[in-house]
């Protein structure tokens, strides 16, 4: 059933009360947010964030349901029933992982773990959608339909599955536990410096690339530098394949399609006069459509296979597999619809490029129809112009109550 057909009839909600209500809630998020920038927690090790955004949940009357997640059960599924009548099921996410990045911010609520930093936005995340959800339980009497408010772990990487020794994100994980069943629509928010805060951007089509991390691992034979014709090279090997991706990626590779592939380690020997025996590249690859990534990894598993048989040793390929964040056409208007009511006309656009970036709320977009728009945080004259993923990455706070508004108009719209 269509969204207008479930909503016939029922009475509007008062979007005005829940802008100035959302408005209200400034200080409150603002201290959340900063709570949990000196708190980070990595991956799936998020214990305290995810018991925070649960309490604060429950506190409002939404029912939480704790340890979502099949394989690592660490996320956060909070569920609003609107009064009003009956509506689309609306999922609304965010992610609560940082990164093991060193803060050189000297801010008061600095991260207070060394090597641990909020340095992509997702504590701002986390605060959005929870002045979202407390905003949309105060006024659930004049919601039509179901809220899903969707709190992932790992997003940033992903752990060895417990159960099946898969290489899993958080996203998949919940996904997994059945978090898309029902759902009509979803939506995500992810801040970015480089747009300015009050301003929100959105592809028409594809988000964000597929991102695939790699690695690689060839076996040879020790042996001393004297008699090399007694060893099987593993450097020789490594260094080979390297060559040999590039190569894939420049001749077997549609020139018209974006996709890069760049190698991020190389592991290999003891000592400088020892032929190594194993060696151990990682890398990633981005692409977008299915069928090229398919062929990067196809292409990547026989040339380490070939590689190895040559030099007459072994080789292993392991591969987390990425997923395009594409849009659905109809959820782009309704986020950019959403977002021009809040921030002005001229201030939420479509955006030309789409980034060669990963994000895995792809996985979502798989199964259900929905939308991931960049929501500005930049702002130049207070200095906050350093990029996600930065040491010294930081927002402006104002885009905590623009994004929860936002979030807010897409559920009660």
């Amino acid at each position: 059933m269509t969204e207008a057909g479930n909503r016939k009839g029922s009475p509007k909600p008062d979007i005005a009360a829940m802008m100035k209500y959302t408005g209200r809630l400034e200080a409150e998020l603002v201290s959340i947010r900063r709570d949990l920038h000196s708190h980070p927690e990595l991956l799936y090790d998020v214990a305290r964030t995810s018991g925070k955004v649960a309490a604060l949940l429950e506190s409002w009357g939404i029912e939480v349901r704790r340890n979502v997640g099949r394989h690592f059960g660490m996320g956060v599924v909070g569920t609003l029933r609107g009064t009003a009548g009956s509506g689309p099921v609306i999922l609304l996410r965010a992610d609560m992982d940082a990164l093991p990045v060193t803060e050189l911010n000297e801010v008061e609520y600095k991260s207070g773990s060394t090597g641990v930093m909020h340095a992509c936005g997702h504590d701002a995340h986390t605060a959005m959608l929870l002045g979202a959800a407390q905003t949309l339980a105060e006024f659930r009497h004049q919601l039509t339909g179901t809220v899903i408010f969707v709190f992932q772990p790992a997003e940033e990487g992903a752990s060895r599955s417990p159960l099946d020794g898969r290489l899993l994100s958080g996203g998949r994980d919940m996904i997994e536990d059945g978090i898309l069943d029902g759902v009509d629509q979803c939506y995500a928010l992810h801040v970015m410096p480089e747009l300015q805060v009050g301003t929100l951007g959105i592809h028409p089509r594809y988000a964000m690339a597929a991102s695939s991390h790699f690695t690689v691992k060839f076996q040879g034979t020790a042996g001393h530098h004297s008699t090399p014709h007694e060893a099987v090279d593993a450097i020789q090997m490594a260094a080979r394949f390297v060559a040999e991706a590039n190569g894939l990626m420049a001749n077997q590779i549609n020139p018209s399609e974006a996709a890069v592939l760049a190698f991020g380690t190389l592991r290999a020997g003891t000592a400088i006069n020892v032929i190594a025996e194993h060696s151990e590249l990682t890398g990633t690859f981005r692409a977008f459509s299915k069928s090229t990534v398919s062929r990067i990894t196809l292409g990547l598993e026989r040339h380490a296979a070939a590689i190895a048989e040559a030099y007459g040793g072994s080789s292993s390929l392991e591969l987390r597999e990425g997923i395009a964040v594409v849009n659905d056409g109809s959820a782009v208007q309704r986020m950019l619809d959403s977002a021009r009511k809040v921030l002005g006309d001229k201030q939420a656009y479509l955006l030309e490029e789409p980034s060669l970036a990963g994000e895995d709320f792809g996985w979502y977009l798989d199964q259900v129809p929905g939308a991931f728009a960049f929501i500005g945080c930049g702002n130049p004259e207070q200095g906050i112009t350093h990029a996600l993923h930065q040491p010294r990455f930081n927002i402006d706070e104002a885009v905590l109550v623009h994004g929860a508004r936002v979030l807010v108009r897409l559920a009660a719209s």
